[in-house]
């Protein structure tokens, strides 16, 4: 995963740890970072090392070698690996390796549109309800980020028709992957999926809002969302719990109101010993999804300059095969995108500089932490009186009240009495007096937030945040490209002459070493235990 799409230096390294394992285990973890790493390269050495691994008929590492040769052919269309993939998946009798193929040969026709049609109608018409999900899965990347209507018509079609829920929720999910270009139209699409009577489609149906509409907050996909973290099936609360976290993601409680009761769901039911295992999975993973990388990351399916981001694409599918395997959730974290503004100066170098927010910092802010529930103070309970007490008393006062009071008596209670009520009509002035200066120092609070905010070089810049950011008058740098676009940006420095304020970089931690390790503490005193019975 760390050097996914970009392994050159670890590819040998993998190759030859690959070609000595004995262990299955050591093999399913070297096909899929052999995978990884040469993710696209077409390599035709590593994809024979991984097809060998396949041809071994074992179904750990053969569901990895199956997946492998997919990333390693990533949008190659090459109708050798195509031919390969699909006659070992006809014949094979394991199950693993069977998913791992279907999700490898989709990968395969990654963007190749009208290409793959004649694969795609082939598995449509097998009799194998897994070949069936990787039909659904090579139109999802196929067609990915296009948002075609032959190709969503076949996956709504397939969504309310096959006999095989896996099927039905492969082509739900696969929506998600079509429409997230457009992701204001897949709550419309989706919104009668979320209500069948099908969990596995209403799961599908809380997925495919959550990959097409990831990092937007949009309401309309989050209010279908919400209702279904409450719902009776248990992988369908775990599917809206992940579906909202992406949805959600760098989202604070002014740029959507439902933040932190989201997160109190998550703590609750992270919390709750009675709460299914399901439940506790998906809200742990919603938790660290919104949480990811410092909260300083999103997930987005398209580049900065509107391109379909390929690693994102990827990583999400493979994520989504967690309910088969819940290692392959380590995959999310190719769909993470650093949201940053970073300039640089022609030496590559980061110079002191400063950047305009033109919003308030509340908005943009990170979201605040959820703050440890308080203990209510428990009332007063008036004491229940009897009736045979309260009927004495009754009698005792009318004895009381035929005898003459002095005159005394009435003066001193009726000052006592006159005392209480202004002791009590100042107390309720306090509390309002309290009341009206916490209101108005909370609007002064409010008052004084300002319009604007100066951010350092680097900085955390969010994409909605983008087009609200300038450089000052006096700055002695300009951007070689506008500064919405985001990201690394060149600048140019007006004032060659003046020496430049450079950005230290900071030391590289210390990774500890044999010799570093502190004094280990004595054993203790050697003592006698003896039994007194």
């Amino acid at each position: 995963l760390i050097h996914a799409n970009h392994g050159d230096k670890i590819i040998d390294y993998i190759l030859q740890q690959l070609k000595s394992a004995t262990s299955d285990m050591v093999r399913h973890g070297g096909c899929l970072g052999l995978g990884l790493a040469a993710m696209g390269t077409a390599r035709e050495d590593i994809y024979n090392q991984l097809k060998d691994n396949l041809y071994h008929d074992d179904a750990v590492t053969g569901e990895a070698a199956g997946l492998s040769m997919g990333l390693v052919m990533l949008g190659s269309f090459s109708s050798t690996a195509i031919d390969d993939m699909v006659a070992y998946a006809r014949e094979t009798k394991h199950e693993k390796i069977l998913r791992g193929l279907a999700l490898g040969i989709s990968l395969v026709m990654y963007s190749r549109m009208e290409e793959a049609d004649a694969l795609i109608d082939d598995l449509f018409r097998d009799k194998d309800p897994n070949l069936r999900i990787c039909g659904m899965y090579t139109i999802a990347m196929a067609y990915c980020g296009t948002g075609n209507n032959k190709a969503i018509k076949q996956l709504l079609h397939v969504a309310v028709s096959d006999v095989n829920d896996d099927v039905r929720r492969a082509a739900v999910v696969s929506l998600g992957f079509l429409m997230f270009r457009t992701p204001e139209q897949c709550p419309s699409v989706v919104s009668l999926l979320s209500e069948s009577y099908n969990p596995h489609v209403r799961y599908g149906a809380a997925i495919a809002l959550g990959i097409s509409c990831a990092g937007t907050g949009l309401k309309e996909a989050v209010s279908i969302v919400e209702p279904m973290t409450n719902d009776p099936v248990n992988y369908v609360r775990q599917g809206a719990l992940i579906a909202s976290s992406l949805l959600l993601i760098q989202h604070n409680d002014h740029t959507n109101s439902k933040v932190s009761k989201f997160r109190e769901i998550y703590s609750k039911v992270i919390a709750d010993k009675h709460e299914d295992q399901m439940a506790k999975f998906g809200s742990i993973i919603a938790q660290g999804i919104l949480d990811a990388g410092g909260r300083n990351v999103t997930i987005s399916l398209q580049s900065r300059a509107g391109h379909t981001h390929m690693m994102s694409v990827v990583g999400l599918l493979v994520f989504t095969h967690y309910w088969y395997w819940f290692p392959l959730t380590h995959f999310i974290s190719l769909a993470f995108t650093p949201t940053c503004l970073i300039g640089l100066n022609s030496d590559v170098k980061m110079p002191k500089m400063k950047f305009i927010s033109n919003a308030k910092p509340s908005l943009f802010a990170y979201p605040e932490a959820l703050k440890p529930p308080k203990k209510e103070e428990r009332e007063k309970v008036t004491k229940a009186v009897l009736s045979y007490s309260s009927k004495a008393k009754k009698t005792k006062k009318d004895a009381t009240e035929k005898e003459e009071p002095m005159d005394v008596d009435n003066t001193k209670s009726q000052k006592e009495k006159e005392k209480g009520n202004e002791k009590e009509k100042d107390e309720d002035s306090s509390v309002e007096k309290d009341k009206s200066e916490k209101k108005d120092a909370d609007e002064s609070k409010k008052e004084t937030e300002p319009d604007t905010q100066m951010l350092d070089n680097p900085s955390r810049v969010m994409q909605a945040q983008l087009k609200l950011i300038s450089l000052p008058k006096d700055s002695r740098y300009s951007p070689l490209k506008p500064v919405s676009v985001g990201g690394v940006i060149m600048m140019r420095n007006s004032r060659v002459d003046e020496p430049e304020e450079l950005l230290e970089p900071l030391p590289a931690a210390k990774t500890p070493s044999m010799d570093d390790e502190e004094d280990e503490p004595e054993p203790p005193e050697p003592f006698e235990y003896v039994d007194e019975d």
